[in-house]
């Protein structure tokens, strides 16, 4: 199975990165059909996705985002598009990468 990583740094803090996170997931509900659900921690929160096809985790932090998508034979093939389309919808949420 193919697998994406996904890491960015921010200077949000961890309320920041929480709202951040919930945009993100409701984009995922929303647009790709994910079913998400939402780890709390005190420092460290984690959200795990999946679907036909996609399973994965953001985990984030005061200063990370770290986002890890484990992609299904078919979807395998758009790796690629995929990534490139997650690396967009961060940017708009966080800001280009440094």
């Amino acid at each position: 199975m193919p697998e994406l990583k996904i890491e960015r740094e921010h200077a949000l803090g961890l309320a920041g990165a929480r709202a951040v996170a919930e945009r993100w997931r409701e984009q995922a509900e929303q647009e790709w059909g994910m079913a998400c659900v939402c780890e709390p921690g005190e420092a460290t929160d984690r959200m795990r996705f999946e679907r036909s096809g996609v399973s994965g985790e953001l985990t984030l932090s005061e200063s990370r985002f770290d986002l890890h998508l484990k992609l299904g034979f078919l979807l395998g093939a758009y790796s690629g598009k995929i990534e490139e389309k997650i690396r967009s919808n961060l940017d708009a949420l966080l800001g280009p990468a440094a």
